[in-house]
């Protein structure tokens, strides 16, 4: 799987993607493993190569809230590796995952200084993203934003196919809830909702999207 256009690695030079490698040591997970947990403290970050992970943190009640679904060439930990705190969220492999693991990421950010403006960059478009996501669940019922978060999944993993755009899905309904901020059974409805309108189709962790501009509407 190729990184995705405007990750962290897409955005480094060849000889950087070199000096990176140097600098770090490839590591693989599992599907299912946890591979960093909120309220740790460490000083590694990770460049995932392959596979996808959620980012995801747990309200006082216990209950799951994802943050963020994260694919190839994407930098996680970059914040708690940067300014010493806690981690502020945990990353859960989805499927089976590959990565650069880069210990002291200061000194290395130190020794490229063109990458610690890019990450700076990177940061702030986090910071959008994440206020584009508070004004959707004031703004949006259930069925509006997980259409949204469809789409965001359709355009950055979408399979293109005769039947409309597929979706490897791989999150379970319960983590599409904590992605879409409401419950397993609101999400259930507002798929069900989306089927009987023609707009998708859906299987066992995977979407197929019939009608693109349909689930636009639908998500506005």
């Amino acid at each position: 799987m190729d990184p995705e256009p405007g990750e962290f690695l897409t955005l480094l030079t060849a000889e950087e993607v070199g000096a990176l490698r140097s600098a770090g040591r490839l590591r693989r997970w599992e599907r299912g493993t946890t591979v960093m947990t909120e309220g740790d403290t460490s000083d590694w970050v990770l460049v995932l190569l392959e596979g996808r992970v959620k980012c995801s943190s747990h309200t006082n009640s216990g209950t799951e809230v994802v943050l963020a679904v994260r694919g190839p060439g994407a930098l996680l930990g970059e914040l708690s590796a940067i300014d010493g705190s806690p981690r502020s969220t945990t990353v859960t492999a989805l499927e089976p995952i590959s990565g650069i693991v880069v210990r002291d990421f200061i000194a290395f950010l130190e020794a490229h200084g063109r990458i610690a403006v890019l990450l700076m960059r990177l940061v702030s478009g986090k910071l959008r993203d994440s206020d584009r996501k508070r004004i959707e669940y004031g703004a949006y019922d259930t069925t509006g934003r997980v259409a949204t978060r469809l789409l965001e999944l359709a355009d950055r993993f979408g399979e293109h196919t005769t039947s409309g755009v597929r979706v490897a899905l791989p999150l379970s309904q319960d983590e599409l809830a904590g992605w879409t901020g409401a419950s397993r059974e609101a999400v259930s409805k507002a798929l069900r909702t989306l089927r009987d309108r023609g707009l998708i189709e859906t299987g066992r962790r995977r979407v197929v999207i019939h009608d693109l501009e349909g689930l636009r509407k639908r998500a506005r």
